[in-house]
């Protein structure tokens, strides 16, 4: 897939992937989130910083996610954890999202008219 297509694609799905990975592993810190996307799609898809921090912080100020920092090697590591609100919001936009998948399929998989 096209770079440029697979970011314009990426964006507008972001919030729900980071929220999907967050009920899975109950926390995570950035890096491990752009590196388990990078894993799960055998490195089709990778997430920038520029991309994911924005979206982190945003989910936090929209009170779906929670903070708390941690000095791990001697460095700060902020992880994210989904609030009582982000663990509803996650299973609600995973299924809406989900539906839209299986209706888009339905259009692209169009078998010609006869």
């Amino acid at each position: 897939m096209n770079n440029s297509n697979n970011a314009q694609l990426l964006k507008g799905s972001l919030s729900v992937m980071i929220l999907r990975l967050l009920e899975d592993r109950d926390r995570m810190y950035g890096y491990e989130i752009t590196q388990k996307v990078k894993e799960l799609t055998a490195g089709e898809m990778t997430i920038t910083e520029g991309a994911l921090y924005p979206a982190l912080h945003k989910l936090e100020a929209d009170g779906l996610l929670t903070t708390e920092t941690q000095v791990v090697e001697g460095r700060a590591r902020k992880y994210y954890s989904l609030t009582k609100t982000g663990h509803t919001e996650a299973a609600s936009r995973v299924a809406d999202l989900s539906a839209f998948l299986n209706n888009l399929n339905l259009v692209l998989n169009l078998k010609p008219s006869v």
